[in-house]
């Protein structure tokens, strides 16, 4: 069961994924790939809050599986961040490539931090 759970998680995460890239395209019409960033750092705050969660013991493990690893696995894409921050530098963008490949992995870690600190300030 946790299976099935965990494969339809990824598949809902997946679709929210293509709907939120797509909406912050729409608004945003840059070299810049906003929408995976968005994703990412918004997926990461997710994931740290969900993780702080079991670690205090006030969601079951089976919580950050099946959303952690399925939804968020579904939503966030790190190959997609590779693979624009490549695309940038084939483009002459190269500081654009630097800050989107560097920049997103500090944000999304800090972002997870972030997640994490929230939950502990839950009572």
């Amino acid at each position: 069961m946790t299976v099935i759970l965990l494969a339809l998680a990824g598949g809902v995460g997946a679709a929210v994924r293509f709907v939120v890239d797509g909406f912050v395209r729409t608004r945003l019409k840059t070299a810049f790939p906003w929408g995976t960033v968005t994703i990412n750092v918004s997926g990461s705050l997710l994931l740290g809050f969900l993780a702080g969660l079991v670690m205090r013991g006030q969601a079951p493990e089976s919580l950050l599986l099946i959303l952690g690893t399925g939804f968020l696995g579904g939503y966030t894409t790190f190959s997609t961040a590779s693979l624009e921050t490549i695309r940038l530098v084939q483009s002459g963008r190269t500081a654009l490539a630097i800050i989107n490949g560097l920049g997103t992995m500090t944000v999304s870690v800090m972002a997870a931090a972030a997640g994490v600190w929230i939950s502990l300030l839950l009572p």
